[in-house]
């Protein structure tokens, strides 16, 4: 699906991205990384053998571009994007502060608006085309009390893929958002053994939340990933695409 194409992928050092990194070069394309920290991104590079990225906090308003430009540096063109990369700590309304709240946006909502920003200058540049996918949350819709901040800051990114799709599509630049479920992550794990949970917690998920027996993973999103990431899904453009295991309106 994506062979020879270069996918950009933004937190791409752990998890979700790193998943579909991995994926996206089993199916022959040319990767470019992205991770927080110098040594996150080195050790992804090698995992993968070798691949490109960079390093850069997405707090920074110029990360964006950065980014971009990093991954026309290494291969001269960028055919695809996927923003992943973003953060979800807990906070309840009571406890939501004017720095929690900017963060969070500057992060999980300014920072995939300025990538998307640069790789559209580039899109246009080799002639248009090109594929933009967006890693959003189901919490987008209304969102659990304790994510009030993170669950605007994707119900602002679903807007942003509805915006750009609708302003791009003469372009022929596709944009289009993944609303994720409950996905099992070694960070997932983590936060919620943190918040009381056994270390086996995800062995016991209840069948109505998981009706396979188990939570999804960043191998099963990366195939929904690369499906809208590739010419497989076009010419659809401006679609929310909700990955859960079930229906979860009026649950």
């Amino acid at each position: 699906m994506l062979s020879g194409k270069v996918v950009v992928i933004t937190g791409s050092t752990s998890g979700i991205g790193l998943g579909t990194a991995r994926a996206a070069m089993a199916q022959g394309a040319k990767v470019f990384l992205h991770g927080p920290t110098a040594a996150a991104v080195e050790a992804a590079s090698i995992e993968l053998g070798g691949v490109p990225g960079l390093a850069v906090d997405l707090v920074l308003p110029n990360a964006g571009t950065d980014i971009i430009e990093g991954a026309l540096a290494a291969y001269g063109r960028i055919d695809a994007v996927v923003n992943n990369a973003g953060i979800f700590p807990r906070q309840t309304l009571a406890d939501t502060d004017a720095s929690f709240f900017d963060n969070m946006f500057a992060i999980n909502a300014r920072s995939p608006l300025m990538v998307a920003q640069r790789a559209v200058e580039a899109f246009k540049a080799q002639g248009g085309g090109g594929s933009i996918v967006n890693i959003g949350s189901v919490n987008a819709y209304a969102g659990a009390p304790n994510l009030v901040a993170y669950s605007m800051s994707k119900g602002a990114l679903m807007t942003m893929t509805r915006n750009l799709a609708n302003a791009l599509a003469e372009d022929l630049i596709r944009v289009n958002q993944l609303n994720l479920g409950w996905i099992l992550t070694e960070t997932e794990k983590l936060i919620q053994r943190q918040e009381g949970r056994p270390d086996d917690w995800f062995t016991t998920v209840p069948r109505h939340v998981a009706p396979i027996g188990r939570l999804l993973g960043p191998d099963d999103v990366a195939k929904h990933v690369l499906f809208w990431a590739s010419e497989q899904s076009a010419p659809v453009t401006g679609q929310v695409y909700e990955i859960v295991q079930a229906g979860f309106v009026g649950r």
